[in-house]
Order: C-alpha cells, then sequence, then structure tokens
C-alpha cells in the first residue's frame, strides 16, 4: 500500500509565493500549474492536493497577501495612522507582486479569484479602528468611520501605486513625497 502524500505548510507557502511571482511576471493567461509546482521545486500533484486547482491557487494567493497585509497593519496599529501609512508602503514595496495581484484586478479579469470577502475586510479593520480610535480622541473629523478610512486608504493607495508603476520623474524621493503625503492627509483629516 502506497503511502499518502503529506504536504507541509512549507510547501504550501512555496507555492503561493511562486504563484505570485510567476504572475506578476508572466500575466496569469501564461502560467501553467506546472510552472508553479517547478518554481516550487514540488509537483502539480502538491497544487492539486493543497489548492485544487488553479482558481482555488490564485485565489489563495490573493487571500494570503492580503492576510499577510493585515498582519502588517495590525503591528502598525498601536502607533496611530501615520504608522498605518508607512506600513502600507513598506508591505508594498517588499511585496510587490502580491501588492499588484492583490490591487491590479489582472486575476479577477482572467479568472475566478477574487479576494475571499472576509481575507479583505480584515485588511481594513486596523484603519477603521484607528480611525474611530483618532475620532473618539477628537484628533480627527467625526465623519462615518467608513468613510472616512476609505478615503484615507485610497490617498495612500494612489500614492503607492504611483510610485511601484514609476510614475515620474527617475529621480523622485519616494520617501520624502510620502512623507509630505502623510502630512498632508493629517492635516486634511485633524482638528
Amino acid at each position: 500500500m502506497a503511502r499518502p502524500v503529506v504536504h507541509t505548510d512549507s510547501v504550501r507557502q512555496e507555492l503561493l509565493a511562486a504563484a505570485a511571482d510567476l504572475v506578476d511576471r508572466e500575466g496569469p493567461a501564461r502560467v501553467t500549474l506546472r510552472d508553479v509546482a517547478t518554481a516550487a521545486q514540488t509537483s502539480t500533484t502538491a497544487v492539486y492536493s493543497l489548492f485544487g486547482g488553479k482558481s482555488q491557487l490564485l485565489t489563495a494567493v490573493v487571500d494570503d497577501g492580503f492576510r499577510s497585509f493585515r498582519d502588517s497593519q495590525v503591528a502598525a496599529a498601536p502607533d496611530g495612522l501615520r504608522a498605518l501609512g508607512l506600513a502600507y508602503r513598506t508591505w508594498a514595496l517588499e511585496h510587490q507582486a502580491l501588492y499588484r495581484l492583490m490591487f491590479g484586478g489582472a486575476l479577477a479579469a482572467y479568472a475566478d479569484c477574487r479576494p475571499s470577502p472576509d481575507a479583505a475586510a480584515d485588511a481594513m479593520e486596523p484603519l477603521l479602528e484607528a480611525v474611530a480610535a483618532a475620532q473618539s480622541a477628537g484628533t480627527l473629523l467625526v465623519a462615518p468611520v467608513e468613510s472616512v478610512a476609505t478615503a484615507i486608504w485610497g490617498q495612500v493607495h494612489g500614492l503607492v501605486g504611483l510610485e511601484l508603476a514609476q510614475v515620474g520623474s527617475p529621480d523622485t524621493d519616494w520617501e520624502a513625497v510620502f512623507a509630505s503625503a502623510l502630512d498632508a492627509v493629517a492635516r486634511g483629516w485633524g482638528v
């Protein structure tokens, strides 16, 4: 009797990282499960055992990205809104392939692999909590928490997107631009 193959969490993580990288470089239509398995130094059987198929693998990649992003936001949250903005940029720069997959829409156009609603919603929770806390402390304009959080997220997200796309002058000091933008967000929403 054959011994069942056990695929560890490390194999799962390797497959997620390989899939994110390959899809980012090659585009979702050109990436096969064999490509992903080869890049992760495992077999397509591991992909099918752990995920079920390509669509489920791609969904898992996006969900994993949102969980990782959320973890970075949770770690920054005790230091307030500015720290959340800085953590947002840092995470995006450190995980560029995942960031593009999560927010670029390329996967959704190719396969049914949108993030799980809970994964995406959980990623925004630290920002919602920080906005509510700042409003309670009297340091942020009182308006619907979700509206304020979404507006702040949009401003930060837009600037990070420009930086990753390298829009603008080649000698742009993105760190300084981002710091100035966070200052402007604080002035705009502060009381």
